[in-house]
């Protein structure tokens, strides 16, 4: 246990103390310094320190006694408090890795791209990605999933709230993927990310300003628990032309769910369904996306079908485009 404390920047006459103190409430300054074989100056000063720290507290009566407070609490704190560091320290540790590849990357170019294994490294460097983005993030976002996709929504609130802009274009699986569109992308467009809809996407990627990407690496439908990490290259401008290319051709979500309101009659309901068959969703898909059953989706479909006219979807989408719904 005392090294334990160790770890945890606590000294080890402070730790003996806490932990005598633990088994022995109530003790006194003296009592304590006999327990720990320690003079009675080094146990009042480890009693003063551990009270400043929220480990111990006088008891109410006695003043000369004192009370640990609970481990779960006091030995929480400095946890929370370690891990704090780590963090700043391994953010500090990417950003001067960042500018030492920048320094290098003209001598040696092996420095452009990094592989990352295992999942919590991919979730420390997308986190550390989102953090260190100063004016956009851009991905492209398909299923499968390895990690929960929602998992940087708070880090992307916060910078959209200091002004990055989030360009997302989603793979039309990932909008069908189920609960997904109403409790989790919505949720994001509504933050201020910008979200469009492809039928199929190259990869999944996600890219910082014009510094960095990350491209998980996949195996057929299978994604590794690895991925890679693109430097600024020849490659990382490659993937910066074509996510704008993929861009330019993604229908804007916004098409697909009208004004974002989901009750608002038959009017509301074609226009989703115009939007998510412009991104080349099928019935299937677009009933998962949506939360209707099967029978309902092919009866929403004839209705729009008969409100323009149309007997093929094709000739939906003309019709649309004509009175200005896509």
């Amino acid at each position: 246990m005392l090294d334990a404390f160790g770890v945890l920047g606590l000294g080890r006459p402070d730790g003996q103390v806490y932990a005598a103190l633990v088994i022995a409430p109530q003790s006194t300054a003296e009592e304590l310094a006999e327990q720990c074989g320690l003079t009675l100056q080094q146990s009042q000063d480890a009693l003063d320190r551990l009270a400043d720290q929220g480990m111990a507290t006088r008891a109410p009566v006695d003043r000369e006694r004192y009370l640990a407070v609970a481990p779960d609490v006091a030995i929480g704190t400095l946890i929370g408090h370690r891990e704090a560091q780590l963090r700043s320290a391994r953010a500090e540790m990417h950003r001067l890795m960042d500018a030492f590849r920048e320094a290098s990357r003209y001598t040696d170019p092996a420095h452009s791209v990094e592989v990352l294994t295992g999942a919590e490294a991919i979730a420390q460097r997308l986190e550390h990605l989102v953090d260190s983005t100063q004016y956009q993030v851009r991905g492209f976002d398909c299923p499968p999933y390895i990690q929960d996709p929602t998992a940087q929504m708070p880090r992307q609130r916060a910078k959209l709230k200091a002004g990055v802009r989030f360009r997302t274009v989603y793979d039309k699986d990932a909008v069908a993927w189920p609960g997904r569109l109403e409790k989790e992308i919505l949720v994001g467009v509504e933050d201020g990310e910008e979200a469009r809809v492809r039928p199929v996407l190259p990869m999944k990627m996600m890219m910082s300003d014009d510094k960095m990407a990350i491209i998980p690496i996949t195996v057929g439908d299978s994604v590794l628990d690895a991925a890679y990490v693109i430097h600024p290259s020849a490659l990382l401008q490659a993937l910066d032309a074509l996510f704008e290319a993929e861009w330019e051709r993604a229908v804007p979500l916004q098409a697909a769910i009208g004004d974002g309101e989901v009750d608002q009659g038959p009017e509301a309901d074609h226009r989703k369904l115009l939007g998510l068959l412009a991104a080349g969703l099928t019935d299937e898909s677009i009933a998962r996306s949506l939360g209707w059953s099967a029978r309902t989706t092919q009866r929403r479909l004839q209705s729009l079908m008969r409100l323009l006219g149309a007997t093929t979807r094709f000739q939906a989408g003309m019709a649309a485009r004509e009175r200005g719904w896509l």
